[in-house]
């Protein structure tokens, strides 16, 4: 009889949670309406007179949990107090959520409430009424603006219509396409769609083609992909190259009489060997008192892209040149960023230049910016320059060799000071003619890497001191900064709490550089292990990211109070407006709108982010293809991310990283661990764990999806 009674107990609750949640969305569907038990019954479906009378006493719980209120004896209204909100779109795993624009709590979103939003879409959602000590919810009734309304996909072309079948994770569904609305795409080409309509009622959305990419697996049609997948440029509009071919490099008589004329003092450049825009070079001279003078000159491209102009606008709105594995997309046309501006060798060019004054300690006397003419006497690779470095021999090499001394002078300062070592090894492919990956290799900052960042770092720090600190008495201008907050002290601590299992210690309260200076220890620690590569991803993901802003708060990672991005204006368009406000106030002009200003930051922020997300997207998609010649071989990897979906791991050989998916793990039923990075055998107890070595087999390679899949071996 027990048995019975517990069993009856146990489906009454399933049963109660199940009508509750049944009554409230009676009401919250129909705010305005006024409901007494009978009537919700009726609504429900149920005849009953025991569950009628039970409906009766939930909504008198709903009345004094504040969710209802009574109109009349025993008819009830919702309680709505919240009327409508705006704000975006996130995912929280498989639910979403609303993320108010006023800054409050997340609001849930039933996912047949959504209206069709997307993930970062702006949306008006109506606020439900809310039941104590549970979470918000609500419903989408007006999408405001679409994060994203173009996507890219494979054509699936029938007789009378087509679908784009997409990969990206934010559209979930189809794009139905119109035969009329194919614009020449055909069956199993890649294309990027445009929505047109998609309304409540209707399960997938209407698109139209707006550009054939070309067929699947070329490429430049991948790479091409990736970036409108992003919502990057992938081609330049055909006003912007021609106004471009128009521009001369107009070094006038005139013109050079308005500069300092440097083009006898010593002048290289020192760049990748594969770099066409050489946006910034290194002059070296003693000087009769006694000091080295030291000119940073950088390419002086707002003379040539004036405001308002067509080109203007085409570079504040893509706002940075974007770097794929095979390819740059330039900022400015090439006849600019690759012709006209770049300080190739031996051509005169107009710069903007930082001029110091420094003794043999690299400590700065004095210093001037100013608008010059240059002449480059020798381009160096990296290569080349480490070469002279580590010989004493070449070109130049007095030069190489006193910047090189003073540039360590520099770094080591600036660790004393509380900078963080980043000097993370990159992976990159050695690529065929066909775009084909044929070998990996890891790129390393060295000395010659290292004499060019401290010399541009000493240029972005001064610009940005010269009008952040304009001394007693005045009050800095607007301006644009580079900067960098403090880390955020909940992930310091998990991060700190992870790396004890590899026996490391990391200083997580105290002094900026006390902290900054176990951060660098532990870096120092880690190098040439087999957790290097995951340590030193964790520890960037446990800082905040660098941003542009007009409000300075100092740039933490590199323990500067003031910093800026003056040297590279030929590839990020925060370089251009710093390059015009220090032009205007060094000539007296007027303080600048810092409202305007402040929205031109967050674009270029923005933009940054998804160039370098871009980035990462065309590398896994080089490291997918480069392994799929690898299918069913086995390797020795760590495991480097934990989700629920399953486990990542990064190959110690190549640091190509994979992924094995849950369902493949078949001895157990795992569930994910999240506080401690683990998946937990219910069973067995066997862990995966983040940092784990472990033996893996390359199962799949798919490149649409960038997936690569690894079984345990």
């Amino acid at each position: 009889m027990r048995k019975k009674k517990q069993k009856s107990n146990s489906s009454t609750r399933i049963r109660k949670s199940e009508l509750v949640r049944s009554i409230i969305n009676i009401f919250n569907e129909q705010p305005e309406g006024t409901f007494n038990y009978k009537q919700v019954s009726s609504l429900l479906d149920i005849k009953s007179e025991s569950q009628r009378i039970f409906i009766n006493q939930l909504l008198y719980e709903l009345l004094e949990e504040d969710f209802l209120v009574e109109i009349s004896r025993g008819k009830f209204k919702v309680n709505s107090r919240g009327g409508y909100i705006t704000g975006k779109i996130e995912r929280q795993g498989v639910k979403t959520f609303l993320l108010p624009d006023d800054g409050g709590e997340l609001v849930f979103i039933p996912e047949r409430k959504t209206n069709h939003a997307l993930l970062n879409d702006k949306v008006k959602v109506f606020l439900y009424a809310r039941r104590k000590s549970q979470t918000p919810e609500g419903e989408v009734v007006e999408i405001i603006k679409r994060a994203k309304d173009t996507f890219v996909g494979i054509l699936q072309v029938s007789d009378n219509f087509a679908f784009l079948i997409s990969d990206n994770r934010v559209l979930t569904t189809d794009i139905f396409i119109p035969k009329s609305k194919l614009n020449g795409g055909k069956n199993g080409q890649k294309a990027v769609v445009k929505l047109m309509e998609w309304e409540p009622n209707m399960k997938n959305p209407v698109g139209e083609v707006v550009d054939v990419l070309g067929e699947k697996g070329d490429n430049t049609v991948e790479m091409h992909a990736i970036l409108a997948e992003f919502g990057l440029p992938y081609k330049y509009p055909a006003d912007v190259e021609a106004a471009a071919e128009k521009m001369d490099a107009g070094i006038t008589p005139a013109e050079i009489a308005r500069r300092i004329d440097m083009r006898k003092v010593t002048t290289f450049t020192i760049d990748p060997r594969d770099a066409k825009d050489f946006d910034d070079a290194l002059s070296l001279r003693k000087l009769p008192n006694g000091l080295w003078e030291v000119g940073v000159h950088i390419a002086d491209v707002t003379h040539y892209v004036r405001p308002g102009s067509i080109i203007e606008r085409e570079a504040q709105e893509r706002a940075t040149s974007v770097y794929l594995v095979d390819r740059t997309i330039p900022m400015l046309p090439e006849h600019l960023s690759n012709g006209i501006c770049s300080l190739r060798p031996n051509e005169e060019k107009l710069t903007y230049s930082v001029i110091f004054e420094m003794n043999d300690n690299a400590e700065v006397q004095k210093y001037e910016i100013a608008k010059t003419v240059t002449c480059s006497d020798r381009r160096f690779t990296y290569e080349e320059a480490q070469l002279v470095i580590e010989t004493g021999k070449g070109d130049f090499a007095a030069e190489v060799l006193q910047l090189d001394k003073m540039a360590k002078m520099l770094r080591e300062k600036r660790f004393v000071s509380g900078a963080i070592a980043f000097d993370r090894v990159e992976v990159r492919f050695e690529i065929d003619d066909k775009g084909k990956p044929t070998s990996v290799f890891f790129k390393e900052q060295k000395d010659s890497n290292k004499l060019i960042e401290e010399f541009m770092l000493l240029a972005n720090k001064t610009a940005a001191m010269h009008v952040g600190k304009p001394g007693k008495g005045l009050k800095a201008k607007t301006f644009v900064y580079r900067i960098h907050d403090l880390p955020n002290p909940d992930k310091l601590q998990n991060f700190s709490q992870f790396i004890k299992r590899f026996g490391y210690n990391l200083k997580i309260s105290g002094k900026n550089t006390a902290v900054s200076s176990s951060i660098n220890h532990l870096l120092d620690e880690v190098q040439g292990k087999k957790e290097q590569n995951l340590i030193e991803t964790l520890a960037i993901r446990s800082m905040a990211k660098a941003v542009y802003s007009t409000e300075n708060i100092g740039h933490y990672g590199l323990a500067f109070d003031f910093y800026t991005h003056f040297t590279s204006p030929i590839r990020r368009y925060p370089d251009m407006m710093v390059h015009r406000l220090l032009e205007k106030y060094n000539t007296g002009g007027k303080n600048v709108n810092q409202q305007e200003y402040e929205e031109y930051c967050q674009h270029s922020s923005d933009m940054e982010q998804l160039a370098s997300n871009a980035e990462r997207a065309s590398i896994k998609y080089k490291q997918v293809e480069f392994m799929s010649a690898y299918i069913g071989e086995v390797f020795d990897g760590v495991i480097s991310g934990i989700t629920e979906w399953g486990v990542y791991v990064e190959l110690v050989a190549n640091k190509c990283e994979g992924m094995i998916p849950i369902r493949d793990l078949d001895d157990d039923y795992y569930t994910f661990d999240d506080k401690n990075y683990c998946l937990v055998g219910r069973r067995y107890h066997k862990r995966y764990q983040l940092g784990d070595e472990i033996t893996v087999k390359v199962a799949r390679a798919n490149l649409d999806k960038k997936q690569l899949d690894f079984v345990i071996a």
